[in-house]
């Protein structure tokens, strides 16, 4: 019997059969708007399942269909564990509350919408207090090619070293995204982690498996020195593992899980 391979990096035509595998496409802004809500939503659940929570730290943000300077945000001092679809809340390119019912982390707006008009290209971007993350974070360094997963960041990944407390003010939102530059990743120091995507499904599978591949390097370099994937192969797996179609599809088997165990985050 004949077997097809996916495509990993959505660039090419697709096989017959592998359509379904696809970000789905919307015929107005009303059903966009409404699944990237969903994706939102699912997003901070699995952030919740994973703790990655901190308080009332930590943000994912996923710009509106229609005012794509506006964008969707989780409210303030909500745990990421009850997060449903309509207590999402819509602000402007000013921090003003368009739609919603709560406040909205005053870090959060900083850092996101400077970090989206920064990156055009980017739907939604994601930013927690995940343990190994900010761990890794102090480190002030890079992360090295050591895993196939880990590969997916090989010279995809910037470094934010002023770290000036708690993010307050957007000239700071800025600097960070100019360190986050043109990937899809960008380790803040002593802060945490941060990441991109074209969807909010890519941007959370990048935070979730950069925050792995941190914890990874810790383990290794506290067993011993770690012998590093050479460059030439650790661009190849970047090629395979590490483009937009394949962080978005990444999630998929999560989204799967989170929205049956926990169906009310469609509410």
């Amino acid at each position: 019997m004949e077997t097809s391979t996916a495509p990993h990096t959505g660039v090419g035509p697709v096989p017959p059969g592998f359509q379904a595998m696809l970000p789905p496409q919307f015929d107005s802004i009303e059903e966009e708007r409404l699944h990237r809500k969903q994706e939102l939503a699912a997003a901070f659940r699995l952030f919740g399942k994973l703790g990655f929570s901190e308080g009332v730290a930590g943000h994912i943000t996923a710009r509106d269909p229609e005012n794509p300077e506006w964008f969707w945000v989780n409210p303030f001092g909500m745990s990421f564990s009850r997060i449903r679809v309509s207590d999402l809340v819509l602000v402007d390119h000013a921090g003003n509350v368009v739609e919603g019912r709560h406040p909205v982390n005053r870090a959060a707006f900083c850092i996101h919408s400077e970090v989206h008009t920064a990156r055009p290209d980017a739907v939604a971007a994601a930013h927690a207090h995940s343990v190994h993350g900010k761990a890794f974070s102090a480190l002030r360094r890079r992360l090295d090619p050591l895993t196939q997963d880990a590969c997916a960041f090989f010279e995809d990944h910037g470094l934010y070293e002023d770290f000036r407390g708690v993010v307050n003010d957007t000239e700071e939102g800025r600097r960070i995204g100019a360190a986050l530059g043109p990937h899809k990743a960008v380790i803040l120091a002593n802060h945490g982690l941060l990441t991109v995507g074209r969807t909010v499904a890519e941007a959370a599978w990048w935070f979730i498996t950069l925050e792995r591949s941190c914890q990874a390097q810790l383990l290794a370099m506290a067993a011993g020195t770690p012998f590093l994937i050479d460059r030439e192969t650790a661009l190849q797996v970047r090629e395979q593992i590490g483009g937009p179609l394949s962080g978005w599809f990444q999630l998929r088997p999560l989204w799967d899980q989170i929205t049956e165990e926990q169906p009310d985050l469609f509410h």
